[in-house]
């Protein structure tokens, strides 16, 4: 039987899994003292942190839990089964929460007591250079399967799914029967030989980063859109993701004008070559910082296909559609800079 707290209706079957996890515990669950706390940021699924009052020998204590719910349409973004197996594979590399349970709407996950970063947090010059080297460490993990950069096809994927969904409309403002040629072209004029593929993040957001206070140690949380890509995809995806702040009244809205300048872009890629104690040369730390500013054109069109697509399937409170115009204006308004094409205005 479902449960209703702090009005959210808890489905049966994660009422049976919070009870079979307290049972192996050792706790005794009232269901009139779970607490339930939506927590805010999150645009693909929903995220609660439940808790309940647990009896010691000689003190009460509470336990919690991360409970998932599974945004609608995110079938079409990646494969469930695979980001499980993500999600499990980083946790045993001692990444990331535990799986904790799994019940048809979603999951449940070991709970972090830690802070999740804030937007003004990424701008701290001791707090990025952390980001920095957890991301280099991100990187360096060996998960299995095949190795091979999959931003590309995803994107096409993703532009197939938009075509389907789209009005004649909303697809010529887009000039979705253009981005086919787009996509080749970033990934003839980005793709190189010596570029390092590693397993990628992908959603470097501030709410995907996590900081120990006392221990000032980070964790990145929620793997939904990793996979191997271009370690210059994953650092540019970070940079983008510095001119939005989610926790606003009007969290679609970016503002790159706030976008991280020269200095402290070199600042992040300085510290991240320099993970365990490497010394990068000045030409590897501008060709890292060169690389990335290129694929912000790639992480531009990635998530503009993602807001268009989620604003047909997803119904969380977030305005999509504008997300995504926003970044397919960035997209055509630095790609002549970028690449040295033509300038093509975006209406």
């Amino acid at each position: 039987m479902a449960v209703k707290t702090n009005g959210f209706v808890v489905p049966e079957e994660l009422m049976k899994l919070l009870l079979s996890l307290a049972s192996s515990w050792g706790d005794l669950i009232d269901t009139n003292m779970l607490k339930v706390v939506h927590l805010n940021g999150a645009m693909t699924n929903e995220v609660y942190r439940i808790s309940w009052p647990t009896k010691t020998d000689n003190d009460t204590t509470t336990r919690t839990v991360l409970v998932r719910i599974y945004g609608e349409g995110a079938e079409l973004f990646f494969n469930r089964e695979e980001e499980i197996r993500t999600f499990e594979c980083i946790s045993k590399h001692g990444q990331g929460p535990r799986l904790l349970g799994l019940f048809p709407e979603g999951r449940v996950e070991e709970f972090i007591y830690a802070k999740t970063l804030s937007a003004g947090d990424l701008r701290d010059v001791e707090v990025s250079a952390l980001v920095a080297a957890k991301l280099r460490e991100f990187h360096n993990l060996d998960m299995p399967g095949p190795k091979n950069v999959v931003l590309w096809n995803t994107m096409r994927h993703w532009l197939n799914e938009a075509k389907s969904l789209c009005s004649f409309e909303i697809a010529e403002e887009f000039r979705l029967d253009t981005l086919e040629e787009e996509i080749l072209l970033l990934e003839k004029e980005l793709s190189r030989d010596d570029q390092e593929v590693a397993f990628c993040h992908n959603d470097l957001q501030y709410g995907n980063i996590m900081m120990n206070e006392e221990t000032r140690s980070i964790t990145l949380i929620d793997y939904e859109y990793a996979s191997y890509n271009p370690v210059a995809y994953d650092l540019a995806n970070h940079f983008c993701e510095m001119a939005a702040n989610y926790h606003t009244e009007t969290p679609h809205v970016l503002d790159y004008s706030v976008y991280p300048g020269l200095e402290e872009r070199r600042r992040f890629v300085h510290k991240y070559l320099c993970y365990a104690g490497n010394q990068p040369s000045d030409n590897e730390v501008e060709q890292l910082m060169d690389d990335a500013e290129k694929h912000t054109l790639a992480n531009h069109l990635f998530w503009g296909l993602w807001g268009i697509i989620s604003s047909y399937v997803n119904h969380i409170d977030f305005d999509y559609m504008e997300y995504a115009r926003q970044r397919f204006q960035q997209f055509w308004l630095r790609k002549p800079e970028l690449l040295g094409t033509t300038r093509c205005s975006f209406d």
